[in-house]
């Protein structure tokens, strides 16, 4: 972490000037807030002024938490998640959504209770007793809102800047490596922690005058908190397009679905994919991975990065989100907007098309870098110069093992069989061992970084079985087979994990990793034995005495492990409890993005998620199947041929297994594709095979508008 006296070294040389403008605007909207919503006002204001999801009287104006969180961004962003943080709000089922300690009272009754801690919160900072706040406790439901609300009224006792995570983050690094105030309180509320930074702030000559905007710029600037790596989204402006000069001219993005209303007011993938199947009933369980794309559109953050595009293989622009989501409900059609500035000068037709069927596709970083060198106005013509060298941007999956390694010391990635997960184990050993660019390269470049990474002396690759024992990976007496002479002679030999802890000892500037395939076959408690211990980051370089050799040992600070295990096989449930303590959990499930294409009448991405839904309900999730069962090369399988050989020689064995000996509950997962009366599958040729998959499961589940 940068120390604090680095950060007052840059705060020395910030450019507050260019804050102004955006001061001014700030500044505006609060005064917007306070005109529509006095102080002296929230003690009779009624329900209706207050919360998301209510249809507005005419000439009413916005709601009050529609007001802080889309129409007063430079007041400081509180976006991000469902409405959940304005602690309630009417959803568009109807219902009132209620934080917990609501949850018994009518609608009125608890939203009486809740303006009346907003006033005791009013009443406590007026009165400068910033304790009695952390005793109201319904407003800890929605601490974002909260800490904006105090901020917006009482602008000398808060800083804009209301999420707990970056709040702690910005105490923490104003602390540095000083004792001055203490730890960070990681269960504080986002406005204790707020005063906490301003209190910081305030006692460091460097921030002397400045304003608390340039203050919050500032911080974000410097050390933005939020994740490095975001994922890239293709987003398509209607079918083929149609939407696009409207959305160039408004600098938007703007998607369907505008009958399941504001996207704010869902919590979850769950919740949303059940308004999802109430308004297309026929896509009934296949609309999950749409639920999931709606909400990242949602939660777009400023700076994010999203392609337009038309069809296949014509890119519109590169476009950068500039604002919040919003639903314009006054819109008849593509009411879900983002504002976005675009990058007209990447327009391109591509040489190769690519697999764009949907409204949304993700972009790896890699494809985007090539696609962002074209300039339509420069030399080149039609033809993508060469990207220009950038740093290597980690894939999202990469970088959250990475930063589950660095919190925890330890993962298990773990999911159906066919996810990825040893290749994502694997990625990330590439990451760590400063490999980071063979991610995007063609399947044999990185075979080779990979064989060339094991061959080396910081990544260790290990299979667990039911005969790998204490004695394979820590120490134990093995035959010499050098020995000479009748007879056995045994020879004390260290372990795989034995010999990389020694190594790493010897080399504490670097991190090293062990891999461990199939985790959860071996016997965890007898390999690991009293080292399960010092798995923990809190214990590393504590001595223990092998029980074999008498030696003293120590697992040094830069081990990492990561293992990788088949839900399928065994649940994580059956693992060692102290085990699973010492590990962080990570899920790899299927991914429809990676086999986006068709075979024939067949949509591959729609088929897949439909037969997931059908095993995951006669089943359980644990048992679905993975995408890499539809690649071929890596990608995803374009002939009638190569499904037919998927299909038939990988799927339907693996169901065949899971199913034994109930050939029902294969009928009711394949349907027409097995014989009622005797469960075996049915044979057909390839060609039949795509249209009859199509029709058992795609059947009135398609409309891509790409």
């Amino acid at each position: 972490m940068t120390n604090g006296a680095d950060v007052l070294t840059a705060a020395a040389k910030f450019d507050r000037r260019g804050v102004a403008d955006v001061e001014s605007a700030a500044e505006g909207e609060r005064k917007q807030v306070l005109s529509q919503f006095p102080l002296e006002a929230w003690a009779e204001l009624p329900l209706e002024r207050y919360a998301l999801g209510q249809t507005a009287s005419p000439g009413s104006g916005p709601t009050y938490c529609r007001l802080l969180e889309f129409l007063t961004p430079n007041l400081g962003s509180m976006k991000g998640g469902s409405a959940a943080k304005h602690i309630m709000y009417h959803h568009v089922s109807g219902e009132w959504r209620l934080a917990a300690p609501l949850r018994d009272m009518e609608p009125q009754e608890a939203w009486a209770h809740l303006r009346g801690k907003f006033v005791q919160a009013f009443d406590a900072v007026t009165a400068g007793d910033f304790d009695a706040l952390d005793d109201l406790e319904v407003l800890r439901y929605g601490p974002t809102l909260v800490t904006k609300t105090l901020a917006t009224y009482f602008p000398e006792h808060f800083l804009p800047i209301y999420a707990g995570q970056h709040l702690r983050r910005f105490v923490a690094l104003l602390l540095g490596d000083s004792a001055q105030g203490g730890s960070v309180q990681g269960d504080a509320p986002a406005w204790r922690s707020n005063r906490r930074l301003l209190k910081l702030v305030r006692a460091q000559a460097e921030f002397e005058g400045w304003t608390r905007y340039e203050v919050m710029h500032f911080l974000y600037r410097h050390a933005d908190p939020r994740p490095r790596q975001r994922t890239i989204w293709k987003i398509a402006p209607g079918e083929r397009g149609r939407l696009w000069d409207e959305c160039r001219t408004d600098g938007v993005i703007r998607v369907g679905w505008e009958q399941v209303g504001d996207l704010g007011l869902y919590q979850s993938d769950t919740d949303l994919k059940q308004a999802l199947d109430a308004h297309w009933p026929a896509k009934s369980g296949g609309s999950l991975t749409l639920a999931r794309r709606l909400l990242a559109f949602r939660d777009l953050e400023e700076g994010d990065r999203i392609v337009a595009n038309r069809g296949v293989d014509e890119v519109l622009a590169t476009g950068t989100v500039s604002g919040n989501y919003r639903f314009e409900a006054d819109r008849q059609e593509f009411q879900h907007t983002v504002p976005v500035d675009w990058d007209l000068s990447h327009a391109q037709r591509l040489a190769e098309p690519r697999q764009w069927r949907s409204t949304f596709a993700k972009i790896d970083p890699a494809f985007f870098a090539k696609l962002t060198a074209y300039r339509a106005d420069s030399d080149a013509g039609a033809t993508a110069q060469e990207p220009q060298t950038t740093p290597v941007a980690l894939p999202e999956d990469v970088q959250t093992v990475l930063d589950a390694l660095k919190r925890k010391g330890q993962v298990i990635l773990h999911g159906p069989p066919g996810t990825g997960k040893t290749r994502l184990a694997l990625g990330a050993a590439l990451a760590l061992d400063g490999r980071a660019e063979a991610l995007d390269a063609n399947a044999d470049q990185r075979a080779k970084a990979q064989a060339d990474m094991l061959h080396g002396d910081r990544v260790r690759m290990v299979t667990f079985h039911p005969s790998y024992g204490y004695e394979d990976f820590v120490e134990g007496f093995k035959p010499d087979l050098s020995a000479k002479g009748p007879g056995l002679t045994l020879e004390l030999t260290d372990g795989l994990f034995h010999n990389l802890c020694s190594t790493a000892a010897d080399h504490p500037e670097q991190d090293f990793l062990l891999v461990i395939d199939e985790i959860n076959r071996g016997d965890l408690p007898r390999i690991f034995g009293e080292l399960i211990t010092l798995l923990e980051l809190d214990k590393r370089n504590l001595p223990v005495a092998l029980p074999v050799s008498k030696r003293r040992f120590a697992v040094p600070p830069n081990v990492r492990i990561i293992g990788t295990m088949n839900t399928a096989d065994r649940s994580i449930s059956h693992l060692d409890a102290a085990v699973r303590r010492r590990f962080a959990f990570l899920p790899v499930g299927p991914d429809p993005d990676a086999v986006s294409g068709t075979v024939g009448p067949l949509d591959l991405a729609v088929f897949f998620e439909a037969l997931n839904t059908r095993i995951t309900r006669h089943l359980d999730a644990d048992h679905q199947i993975g995408h890499a069962y539809l690649l071929c090369d890596g990608a995803p399988i374009a002939t009638e041929e190569d499904l037919a050989a998927a299909f038939h020689h990988e799927v339907i064995p693996l169901l065949e297994d899971y199913c034994v000996g109930r050939a029902e509950l294969l009928h009711r997962i394949l349907g027409g594709l097995v014989a009622a009366n005797t469960g075996r599958p049915l044979l057909m040729s390839p060609q039949d095979l795509a249209d009859k998959l199509a029709s058992e499961f795609t059947s009135g589940l398609s409309g891509a508008d790409a």
